[in-house]
């Protein structure tokens, strides 16, 4: 009876480290360094049609100032930033006076670590409804697809205010006309990671939430909108959008 109540004990000690080590790994967001400081930034530039609303800082190196169209830019006179009556907040690019360039050097570097540390993940699921998840409600975990990922109505994510979703999506994100990602239960568009290894379509009207670390490019829909930040290694589109880092 001992011997029984001796491996009970240890059996439930075992998984209580074992559940705590998983709670551990999956409520660790992915560090994005300064790459935080910035709702938009990107490597090759920035198109948007008038008149969007972005709200936080944006960036983007190696590429020229001249590779950001659409929001009317003007130059401050210390010449380190752009200011823009669409953008609440400064905009950076690598041509501006030190240390911009320097700053942002380093924020590039710390986004493209940041997509290399949210692909490295270990999975909590595979291949879920083979990556369309429309009309799905989804919790906390890491989620891997070697497909792309479909969003063809609207999609709830439910978890806590510290709770932390990271998806790794071998292709690209297709977002349909008018849809929503939906957060429930407190869960934050700060501790959302979308790591995309192709290009991200989000549709006319529709709203997005979380951090999209795009290996590509990002293109924003008319009139759509987002809740989180728009990393991307190459360049985004934006149509009218309303943007708000989080």
């Amino acid at each position: 009876m001992k011997i029984k109540s001796f491996f009970l004990i240890i059996s439930i000690v075992l998984v209580s480290i074992s559940s705590a080590f998983a709670a551990v790994t999956a409520a660790t967001p992915v560090n994005l360094g300064t790459a935080a400081n910035y709702a938009i930034l990107t490597k090759t530039g920035i198109s948007s049609v008038p008149n969007t609303a972005i709200t936080g800082n944006v960036g983007v190196s190696p590429i020229a100032s001249t590779a950001i169209t659409g929001l009317s830019l003007t130059l401050d006179a210390t010449n380190e930033f752009s200011v823009s009556s669409q953008v609440v907040g400064k905009i950076y690019a690598a041509n501006y006076a030190a240390p911009t360039p320097s700053k942002l050097t380093t924020a590039i570097s710390n986004m493209e670590t940041a997509y290399t540390d949210a692909a490295g993940r270990t999975p909590n699921y595979i291949e879920l409804y083979t990556g369309n998840i429309s009309g799905q409600t989804l919790t906390p975990g890491v989620y891997k697809w070697g497909t792309g990922v479909s969003i063809n109505s609207n999609v709830t994510l439910h978890g806590g205010v510290n709770d932390v979703f990271i998806f790794q999506i071998a292709k690209g994100i297709t977002q349909a006309t008018g849809t929503a990602i939906v957060l429930t239960g407190g869960a934050q568009a700060k501790n959302i990671f979308w790591q995309v290894s192709e290009g991200v379509s989000i549709g006319t009207g529709a709203h997005f939430e979380g951090i999209i670390l795009g290996k590509t490019g990002i293109a924003m829909g008319a009139n759509a909108s987002i809740n989180g930040r728009l990393l991307a290694q190459t360049a985004v589109t934006l149509i009218k959008n309303t943007v708000r880092a989080f």
